[in-house]
C-alpha cells in the first residue's frame, strides 16, 4: 500500500470514529431535549475548565499571585520602591549632603504551604547596601495564635511595627531609634476577643538599640511582650472605635552591643568615646503606646526607655535613655486615616477629574541621652549631643492605595555636640516617590 492510499485510509477512519462518537453521545442521551444536551455540553466543558486551570491568577493593588484551586497553596510577588529626595538648609547644612539616593528597595515574596503554613521573604536593595529584612515562617496554630520563626520586627514599638510604606513622614521618630529594627528567633502572636484584643511575645539574640542582625554574638538572648487593646473596636460608640492603647517591653540578661543615634537628616548625632565601651549586664526596654483615629482625624504617640549596663577597664554604669513623639494628621479629602495609610476614594484620573487624596500630617519628637554618659566619660559631649527635639508638618498625595508621593519639613535642634556650644541646627526636606503594592 503506497504513502498516498495510508494517507486516505486515516481520514476515513479519523472521520468514522468521530462521527461514532457523536453518534454515541446524541444516542445515549437520545431521551434528553435540545437545552438539556446543551446544559450536559456546558457542565463537561466547565469541568475540563476547572480541571486545566487549577491555579488563579489575580493582580491588585495587594500585589501579584498565584493560588490553587482549593486554597490551600498560594504565592505572592509584592515590592516596596522609595525614592527620595534630601535637602539640607541653613547652618546644618555644611555637614550634610543633597542628594537623591533610593531610600527602599524591596521585592517581597510571601506565600501559604499546606494551608496553614505560611512565609514572607524580604531583601532590601536600597542605600547602595544589600540586607534581608524579612525572613520567616508562620505556623497557624488555631485561630487565636500564630507561631514564627525567623527574622522580624519584635513587638516593641509602635511605629517600628508600622509598614514602612504606611509611614507619616518619610523618616521615623526619635522612639523607633531606641527599639530592635530586626531580629532572629521565636515569636507566638494573635487576637482574641474579636480582634479587640492582640498579644506578641518573642524569644531573639538581641540587636542593639534601631538596629537588625542575622545572627548573634554572644550567648545572651533577649525576650519582648507587647499587649495592645482597641476596646471599642467590635461595636459602641463610633467616635471612640479608633482608639488603641498598649503596653511594650524588652528584656536581655547579657548583651554587648551598643547603638548610635541619627537625625531625621540621617546624620550622626551620638555615638559612644571608643570602641573598649561595649554593653555588659541587662538592657531593658519599656514603651507605653497609643493612637487614635476617627473618621479624616488621627493622631499616635508613644514613649520608650532603653536602659543599659556598659562598661570599659576599671568602670561600669546603667544608662538610661528616654524618646518621645506625638505625631497627628488630617485626611483633607474625607477619607478615614488609619495606622495603615489612606485609601482614597477615588484614585488619581485627570480625565475622569479624580485627583486620588491629600493628608497633611505634624508631629513633635524628642531622645534625650543619659546625663551620666557625658559625666562619666561614656561619650564626650563636643562630638555627640545629649539631646535632639524635632518638630516636622509635611503633605502626602495618595494617588492610589499603591502609589503615594511625599513631602516633608523637619527642624531638629541640639544640646551640646560641638566643640563650642551646641551641635548647629538641622533643617532637612526631603520628598518621597513611593509605589508599594
Amino acid at each position: 500500500m503506497n504513502s498516498r492510499r495510508q494517507h486516505w485510509l486515516f481520514i476515513m477512519l479519523f472521520l468514522c470514529g468521530f462521527a461514532g462518537s457523536i453518534g454515541s453521545f446524541f444516542a445515549s442521551e437520545g431521551n434528553l431535549t435540545v437545552e438539556q444536551r446543551l446544559e450536559a455540553l456546558d457542565q463537561k466543558v466547565r469541568l475540563l475548565e476547572e480541571r486545566q486551570n487549577g491555579v488563579a491568577i489575580q493582580a491588585g493593588k495587594d500585589g501579584f499571585s498565584l493560588r490553587s484551586a482549593d486554597g490551600n497553596f498560594s504565592i505572592k510577588f509584592r515590592g516596596l520602591l522609595q525614592v527620595d529626595g534630601r535637602f539640607f538648609t541653613g547652618d546644618g547644612a555644611a555637614s550634610a549632603v543633597d542628594t537623591f539616593l533610593l531610600r527602599r528597595v524591596r521585592p517581597i515574596l510571601e506565600g501559604t504551604l499546606y494551608k496553614n503554613v505560611d512565609f514572607r521573604f524580604t531583601p532590601d536593595f536600597g542605600g547602595g547596601t544589600t540586607a534581608i529584612y524579612d525572613a520567616y515562617v508562620d505556623i497557624r496554630a488555631c485561630r487565636f495564635s500564630r507561631i514564627r520563626a525567623g527574622k522580624f520586627k519584635p513587638p516593641v514599638g509602635l511605629e517600628r511595627l508600622q509598614s514602612a510604606a504606611d509611614l507619616l513622614f518619610a523618616e521615623r521618630a526619635f522612639p523607633t531609634s531606641l527599639v530592635p529594627s530586626r531580629d532572629v528567633g521565636l515569636a507566638v502572636m494573635g487576637e482574641a476577643g474579636n480582634d479587640t484584643l492582640t498579644y506578641a511575645v518573642s524569644f531573639t539574640n538581641g540587636v542593639a538599640d534601631g538596629s537588625l542582625s542575622d545572627m548573634d554574638v554572644n550567648d545572651g538572648k533577649e525576650g519582648a511582650l507587647r499587649i495592645f487593646a482597641q476596646p471599642f473596636k467590635a461595636g459602641g460608640v463610633e467616635a471612640i472605635k479608633g482608639l488603641g492603647l498598649g503596653l511594650a517591653g524588652s528584656y536581655a540578661g547579657h548583651n554587648s552591643l551598643l547603638p548610635t543615634y541619627k537625625t531625621p537628616g540621617q546624620q550622626t548625632f551620638f555615638t559612644y568615646n571608643t570602641t573598649a565601651i561595649t554593653g555588659f549586664g541587662t538592657r531593658r526596654r519599656f514603651s507605653p503606646q497609643g493612637y487614635y483615629y476617627y473618621r479624616f482625624f488621627g493622631i499616635l504617640g508613644e514613649f520608650v526607655r532603653s536602659e543599659q549596663v556598659v562598661r570599659k577597664p576599671g568602670s561600669r554604669a546603667l544608662l538610661a535613655n528616654d524618646a518621645w513623639q506625638v505625631a497627628a494628621r488630617i485626611v483633607v479629602t474625607g477619607e478615614d486615616a488609619s495606622f495603615k495609610g489612606v485609601s482614597p476614594r477615588r484614585i488619581f484620573d485627570p480625565k475622569a477629574g479624580t485627583w486620588g487624596a491629600l493628608e497633611l500630617a505634624a508631629r513633635y519628637h524628642e531622645l534625650s541621652v543619659d546625663r551620666d554618659t557625658f559625666s562619666g566619660g561614656w561619650a564626650n559631649d563636643s562630638t555627640s549631643a545629649r539631646q535632639a527635639q524635632a518638630w516636622a508638618v509635611g503633605a502626602n498625595w495618595y494617588l492610589s492605595r499603591a502609589v503615594k508621593i511625599m513631602a516633608d519639613f523637619e527642624q531638629t535642634r541640639f544640646k551640646k555636640g560641638a566643640v563650642t556650644g551646641d551641635r548647629p541646627i538641622e533643617r532637612v526636606f526631603v520628598t518621597r516617590w513611593q509605589v508599594a503594592f
